[in-house]
């Protein structure tokens, strides 16, 4: 089985935000996957489906950003043998820019830190770069929506890391 959550804020207000490039990557599997969010369990929305043999469960956690590790943590706990990967914003890498490692350390990411806390390093990432503001304060930035042309960076972005994710299971 694989888990793959991606890391945002639940609620209309943080839609098209730079903090919810997580859930954008797994709403964009879910419609390559042709599968819906259509549960909640785990303090996650999830999707179910499977994937040349593989058992896929797609999760959006629904305790904010920064609390991301109690969801991880439950799923980890449920499905212990499982592998899993975390899709997520990363102010650190320039827009559009893709990163990932089979496991290390949070870095500046809240989400990650607490994911960290609770289940140790050993978790796959694909880090999404979104860049830094320096006009903005950090929160107000990841916070802040995204304009046309941004997105559109920020869509092809999205792109290619499902595409990793796809090529990675």
């Amino acid at each position: 089985m694989v888990i793959i959550v991606g890391l945002g804020n639940i609620g209309t207000q943080y839609e098209n935000t730079f903090h919810n490039v997580g859930f954008m990557v797994v709403e964009k599997l879910a419609q390559k996957l042709n599968i819906v969010f259509s549960k909640e369990k785990y303090k996650s929305l999830i999707a179910e489906g499977n994937l040349n043999g593989n058992k896929i469960l797609l999760c959006k956690p629904t305790t904010f950003m920064n609390n991301s590790g109690e969801a991880v943590a439950l799923l980890k706990k449920k499905f212990h043998d499982a592998r899993i990967i975390v899709a997520v914003d990363d102010i650190d890498l320039n827009q559009g820019v893709i990163r990932y490692r089979e496991r290390g350390s949070s870095g500046t990411h809240n989400g990650l830190r607490s994911i960290v806390s609770y289940i140790g390093e050993e978790f796959e990432r694909v880090r999404v770069g979104i860049g830094r503001d320096e006009t903005k304060n950090l929160a107000d930035y990841v916070l802040s929506k995204m304009n046309e042309e941004t997105r559109k960076i920020i869509n092809d972005a999205i792109d290619k890391a499902v595409d990793l994710i796809l090529e990675k299971i």
